[in-house]
């Protein structure tokens, strides 16, 4: 069984016929299963999208946040050792961990931006939404052409429910229109359509953006958006269905991320104010249904947010840090990588829990990966979905700013090159060296 050159062919049963014909069964299949499922998309996913009423975003949106982030951590956490106390059991350098939050804040307090038209801003006349989707536009160009847009930015639309449909396509026309007339879309534009009710509605979004791109002389494929989770149909169709899968489906490869909406969810499943959290059990199925429906479909998942804000005096902005901390800890340790944060001072903790969360595993990660690269006898059996896996979370690491490339370089003992090829990554990986 050495299998040599020269060594005699084993005996077999089955003529070349059962093998061709079970080839030619298959061939389709094949086919559905690649265009179903392409595989994780090759770039960097925001850890978070920041959501800020459009009658309300400043002019530098990621700068004043990043400030008022700052100023929120000078009042409240002046002492570094209190992340332990927020963060629980895993911080083994509290001064560490503050010092690469507060660079983070200093130099890119927001991944994704998100200018809300939707919940956050509601419904006004109409000559007042057309001036607002105009001044919306022109900031964000503004942003663009300037160096200070977050990585990934866009807008919320209103729904393509009846009340707000035609609402919902003007705006967008308006700011999509103003935006291109400026000088070439950002790489990192994204819509959001809220409260997706049933697929035909993302159809109707992926023609609307075909018919935009057509209208602008965009190339095909340039619009892309997210399908927000807030209703019980977006999750389970009267058929029984899963949804999310139909509606990934329905989007005709523009459907970027499907996102939770924790409070229209729970609300319209009867849950009670009081109750309504992400770590409610109808948050967990819902969200478990989305994740299973994205997975190796080339859609993102992302998590919802909190409702209770770090504001007051130090106990109460304390009480709040310490639950959104766990609610972020809780969406990664289950493979939700981004959430969503409604208030500068949700940033602190954002940052705190999703670097806590890459630092704590970086060494284990990168012993485990040498040993798989290495084929070296260790106490875990890795498997090469798992190789995966744990060079993914060591370039997420490296993506969000929680681990210098050089350490994550070290604690494997690979090439950020061939790191980023064990996890997928095609697109550039881009290091941030450790605070000073």
């Amino acid at each position: 069984m050495t299998g040599e050159p020269g060594a005699v062919a084993p005996p077999t049963s089955l003529g070349e016929r059962v093998r061709r014909d079970i080839e030619r069964s298959q061939q389709p299949i094949d086919l559905e299963l690649a265009r179903r499922h392409p595989g994780d998309p090759a770039g960097r996913q925001p850890v978070h999208t920041v959501y800020i009423p459009a009658d309300a975003v400043p002019g530098d949106p990621a700068g004043e946040w990043g400030r008022r982030a700052l100023e929120s951590m000078d009042r409240h956490a002046p002492d570094p050792a209190v992340w332990v106390d927020l963060l629980g059991a895993g911080v083994d350098d509290p001064a560490d961990l503050d010092a690469r939050v507060r660079d983070k804040l200093r130099h890119e307090p927001v991944e994704d931006l998100r200018i809300d038209f939707e919940d956050g801003y509601g419904t006004r006349p109409d000559a007042e939404e057309d001036a607002r989707a105009l001044a919306v536009a022109r900031l964000l160009a503004r942003l663009v052409a300037e160096g200070m847009a977050p990585p990934f930015l866009g807008i919320r639309m209103k729904s393509l429910e009846a009340p707000d449909r035609r609402r919902g396509i003007r705006t967008l026309d308006i700011v999509l229109t103003a935006l291109h007339d400026a000088g070439p879309l950002p790489p990192g534009l994204l819509i959001t359509l809220p409260k997706v009710t049933h697929p035909a509605r993302v159809t109707a979004m992926a023609q609307l953006c075909e018919a935009l791109e057509e209208t602008r002389g965009l190339p095909p494929g340039t619009l892309r958006f997210e399908a927000q989770i807030e209703t019980p149909s977006a999750v389970l169709g009267a058929d029984g269905r899963a949804t999310p899968a139909l509606l990934i489906d329905a989007a005709r490869g523009r459907l970027a991320g499907l996102h939770y909406g924790t409070y229209d969810y729970s609300a319209a499943c009867g849950v009670a104010a009081h109750h309504q959290a992400p770590d409610h059990p109808v948050a967990d199925h819902a969200k478990a249904v989305m994740q299973v429906a994205a997975a190796g479909t080339g859609v993102r998942v992302s998590d919802g947010s909190s409702n209770i804000l770090p504001v007051g005096d130090t106990p109460a902005v304390h009480a709040a840090w310490r639950l959104h901390a766990r609610w972020v800890e809780r969406s990664l340790a289950r493979g939700f990588h981004q959430g969503w944060d409604l208030h500068p001072g949700q940033l602190p903790t954002r940052y705190a829990a999703v670097f806590a969360f890459f630092r704590r595993g970086l060494v284990r990660s990168g012993e485990r990966l040498a040993g798989w690269v290495g084929r070296a006898e260790a106490g875990v059996l890795e498997e090469p979905a798992t190789a995966r896996a744990l060079a993914g979370y060591l370039v997420r690491g490296v993506d969000c700013g929680a681990v210098p490339a050089a350490e994550a370089e070290a604690a494997c003992g690979l090439p950020l090159g061939r790191l980023a090829e064990l996890a997928g990554r095609t697109a550039p990986i881009r290091d941030r060296p450790a605070p000073t």
